[in-house]
């Protein structure tokens, strides 16, 4: 009886033994869930993270030195410009290439790499849309999409090598930047596959990413909400033709607000920056999460104009920044690897005045540098295995006395 009974404790032992292993393992197993699926991106395109900014450099070169001056002292490795189809090809054919060539050899001459948003089309190339460009849409599709990709392939070719991305259109989710007419995923997809070709004919090595959509619950004839549409592109197939998936990370809270308290409070998921856990969902959901997804666009508004339609979510200058600051951090610590570019707005247009809703976004003036511009050249910056680590304000670094070589 004793000899069993201690048969029967080693046994009981063993197999409580083994429900602790079980147990442990299967903590370990949730501790560490993803549900965003960081390592099944295969061959990134961007390191993570990679520092970028929007600026305008196209017309005015005294400034856009001054700018891109202004971006090697944030220690920001890529700047995105708008290279417009309507100023590249004024007429079917003719091709003016003067500033453009320009700007790729200011980026260079800084060592900056650029991205290329490719939009706005010319007059000539639409007309089928009905309304004025700047008045009636921002941007419209071509009557013929072939139109667009020879304007894709045309400046892939030019800047073959010297170009790191290429953003294909902007927004299309929204009808202002379809011409007017009702968002078409479809169409998009269309739009989207004869750029990309194109570029990858002319320069292979160069990233294609499809546009950043709007973050918006809007369901009508002006807009289609972006969790919508975004299933609609993964219908027509848009993932083949890109080598990362744009995004747009809304301004309307701060960084610091989950999305479970965001629902506790009544706000809607798409008016939080961590909005882009719900697009990186739907990737996942899509079996493509081996994609990297770039995002864009993000930023606060201080815009104090009681008007203005972005009033309602503006925030001091203090908060701009440290919203800007927390945005990059908070990437850092969660959204590593599948992150890759986080693009900034704006290093802001010299003719940008306070009646310009896109002056209160921007983290310059015309006169200088905003707090969030400061915060963000002084901030700890996280590129794979390297850390830049975050400088004084009377640094020499900080003063340009210095050199710090960028992250990518």
């Amino acid at each position: 009886m004793h000899v069993l009974s201690n048969i029967f404790k080693r046994r009981l032992g063993l197999t409580g033994l083994a429900l602790i292993v079980v147990t442990g393992i299967f903590a370990v197993r949730v501790g560490t869930y993803d549900p965003f699926r960081g390592a099944a991106v295969v061959n990134p395109p961007f390191n993570s993270l990679t520092y970028g900014v929007q600026a305008f450099l196209w017309w005015d070169r005294r400034v856009s030195q001054l700018h891109l001056e202004w971006m090697r002292l944030m220690v920001f490795s890529h700047v995105k410009q708008i290279f417009p189809w309507d100023d590249l090809e004024k007429r079917p054919g003719e091709w003016d290439f003067f500033r453009a060539d320009q700007v790729v050899d200011e980026v260079e001459s800084k060592g900056l790499k650029l991205v290329i948003r490719l939009s706005d089309s010319p007059d000539w190339s639409r007309t089928t849309v009905e309304g004025e460009k700047g008045v009636d849409f921002v941007d419209a599709p071509p009557d013929d999409l072939a139109d667009f990709g020879a304007y894709c392939g045309t400046v892939a070719s030019r800047y073959k090598g010297r170009v790191a991305a290429y953003q294909i259109w902007n927004e299309p989710n929204l009808s202002r930047e379809w011409g007017g007419k009702p968002p078409n995923a479809a169409e998009y997809v269309a739009l989207l596959m004869v750029c990309s070709d194109a570029i990858h004919a002319a320069d292979p090595a160069a990233i294609r990413i499809s546009a950043g959509l709007a973050p918006t619950a809007t369901d009508d004839a002006t807009a289609q909400p972006d969790e919508q549409y975004f299933h609609a592109m993964y219908d027509a197939g848009f993932e083949q033709y890109v080598n990362a998936v744009g995004m747009h990370a809304p301004g309307y809270s701060s960084p610091d607000l989950s999305l479970e308290q965001a629902r506790q409070q009544g706000i809607a998921s798409w008016a939080t920056f961590r909005h882009v856990e719900d697009l990186r969902r739907i990737m996942v959901e899509r079996s493509d999460a081996a994609h990297q997804v770039a995002i864009l666009e993000f930023g606060w508004t201080t815009d104090p104009r009681p008007d203005s339609d972005y009033h309602w979510f503006a925030v001091t200058e203090d908060e701009q920044a440290h919203n800007l600051v927390a945005a990059y951090q908070y990437a850092a610590d969660n959204w590593r690897p599948w992150v890759g570019l986080m693009s900034a707005i704006y290093i802001g247009k010299s003719t940008w005045t306070p009646d310009d809703e896109e002056y209160w976004w921007s983290i310059t003036t015309p006169l200088g540098n905003r707090p969030a511009f400061i915060a963000l050249a002084n901030m700890a910056k996280y590129c794979g295995d390297r850390t830049i680590p975050s400088r004084a304000p009377d640094s020499p670094e900080a003063l340009g006395l210095a050199t710090v070589t960028p992250c990518d």
